[in-house]
């Protein structure tokens, strides 16, 4: 369940913005309605999405941004505004995106599209691994590599080391689509968490270094850079 709330002390566009909410092709989502910063605050709900008027009485939709984001920063905050000259205020809250009045429903339909489309990406992406422990239940993202080593494979995450029986090469293509390449015949790295490369040494997230091996290198290099080129667009579009 999507958790969506409008902030406007304005009750005719309160209601209009719910209205072209409940519009929207997805109908499994909650709807919470507020007259004043002060009032959103009050709640204490956590959001996915917050509609927020930045020219309220009381504390203004800026404020009311920097007090939610001391304890969420994840939601995705859309101004809705009959000014421009907030924007560069908006960038110390992280804005995800902005609507002029009066809103259009297909304005803000798009925004709501976007705005699950990253919703979604940002969900936890669990794979499932059989190891020396059992059957274990791993979020892609907290995985740093994976080490052939003493005919077992560990598999380092950002919480713990995990052993594992498999082939290196059938983890590289269990792998391959989460972002996952192999820069030497004995690892399997996640480009998340790479870091830097220099030389033929690969520096990640966790200070650990994994060797690059001159065969792969052109190749894993290449990986590399159209795995960080497409993260960047996705970040600019944000």
């Amino acid at each position: 369940m999507i958790k969506i709330a409008i902030c406007d002390d304005d009750l005719i566009i309160l209601n209009h913005t719910k209205e072209k909410i409940e519009n929207y092709k997805i109908k499994d989502l909650q709807i919470y309605s507020y007259k004043s910063g002060e009032e959103l605050l009050e709640s204490e709900e956590k959001f996915d999405i917050i509609f927020l008027d930045i020219d309220m009485g009381g504390i203004n939709g800026i404020e009311t941004a920097k007090k939610i984001r001391i304890y969420d920063k994840k939601v995705k905050i859309i101004y809705v505004t009959n000014y421009t000259d907030y924007t560069s205020s908006a960038f110390s809250v992280h804005a995800f995106g902005y609507l002029v009045k009066p809103i259009k429903e297909k304005d803000l339909h798009e925004q709501l599209d976007e705005a699950l489309s990253y919703i979604k990406e940002e969900e936890e992406f669990l794979i499932d691994f059989m190891t020396e422990g059992g059957l274990v239940r791993i979020d892609v993202k907290k995985i740093y590599y994976f080490e052939y080593a003493f005919r077992k494979i560990l598999l380092r995450t950002s919480e713990k080391t995990h052993i594992i029986k498999d082939k290196i090469s059938a983890i590289s293509d269990k792998m391959k689509s989460f972002g996952f390449e192999m820069p030497h015949k004995s690892f399997v790295v996640n480009l998340y968490n790479v870091k830097s490369i220099k030389g033929y040494d690969i520096y990640m997230m966790d200070e650990s270094v994994i060797p690059l091996s001159q065969k792969k290198s052109s190749e894993f290099r290449n990986a590399l850079n159209i795995y960080l080129s497409n993260h960047i667009e996705k970040q600019i579009r944000r």
